[in-house]
């Protein structure tokens, strides 16, 4: 049982929760940037949380299954067909042999998970199928022609109503933070603007981090930092003065300072987030 992948998009990758426990030898966690709608969808299909599924970032994928599946896609809304018929997001549905399962370009949000049932059963490197895209830890690439294997699964999904996973609301996408290590290198003027001012997604993005525009934060402290340990969620300020925050993908270790941590089940929602949305960080203790 397996699919082939007739069109990769332009970003598709393998991802299960990742490889945590790792970073001593340098290996992030990797893992789908937006952990909630993976998890969504193997529960919807009945497969164990940690099962591998697609992530497929702007959409663009074709995939042509040899045997009948059933899928379902989560995360950010897109149109989903089965050889052109509109199937929807977030409600299982059943694949036929010979046919062509596609995922659109999302209309709100930027990330999109296919789940099937079984899950795929891609090889594996260090308790993994994730494509880490910093470390160049690639089990499986997405690319046309690559034959995506599929675990056994005898379940059927039994569903009255569609479930979608969470995505950011119109508006400011607000982010808890709590000061991090470094808070002490920036100013507090800087600290107060980055806590209480709007800050827009930039176009530099991707499963490692988003850079953020707004409103310059100037440090206290300019001297060089030795390299220290990094997690999800860190908000690294880098000369620019814009903040970072990181990702699925982060560096195990690095020289910016850490101003703040963002609340780490709110990270899965900055994997749906878009160059030019509005975000605010708020101080959780505040």
């Amino acid at each position: 049982m397996s699919f082939v992948v007739t069109r990769p998009g332009p970003r598709t990758t393998v991802q299960d929760l990742g490889r945590p426990g790792l970073a001593t030898l340098g290996i992030s966690p990797a893992g789908a940037v937006d952990r909630a709608a993976p998890r969504l969808g193997n529960r919807l299909l009945g497969n164990p949380e940690g099962s591998a599924g697609l992530e497929c970032t702007m959409g663009g994928l074709a995939l042509q299954a040899d045997s009948g599946h059933w899928c379902v896609v989560t995360g950010a809304e897109a149109g989903v067909t089965v050889d052109g018929r509109p199937v929807g997001c977030g409600m299982p549905f059943f694949v036929e042999p010979d046919t062509t399962v596609a995922v659109g370009a999302p209309t709100r949000g930027l990330r999109s998970y296919l789940a099937v049932s079984g899950g795929l059963a891609t090889p594996s490197l260090l308790r993994s199928r994730s494509e880490d895209t910093l470390g160049r830890i690639v089990p499986l690439p997405i690319e046309a022609g690559a034959v995506l294997p599929v675990g056994p699964s005898g379940w059927l999904p039994r569903l009255d109503q569609p479930h979608h996973s969470p995505l950011p609301a119109s508006g400011p996408l607000l982010l808890p933070v709590a000061p991090g290590p470094r808070r002490d290198w920036l100013e507090d003027s800087s600290w107060a603007a980055f806590t209480a001012q709007p800050f827009t997604v930039s176009s530099k993005l991707d499963r490692i981090g988003v850079r953020f525009e707004g409103p310059a934060l100037t440090r206290s402290v300019t001297r060089e930092l030795p390299s220290e340990g990094l997690i999800r969620g860190a908000v690294q300020l880098p000369p620019s003065g814009e903040p970072i925050v990181l990702l699925a993908d982060h560096p195990t270790t690095g020289g910016y300072p850490v101003i703040a941590v963002v609340d780490d089940a709110t990270t899965d929602l900055l994997a749906q987030v878009t160059p030019g949305q509005s975000v605010r960080f708020i101080d959780a203790a505040s």
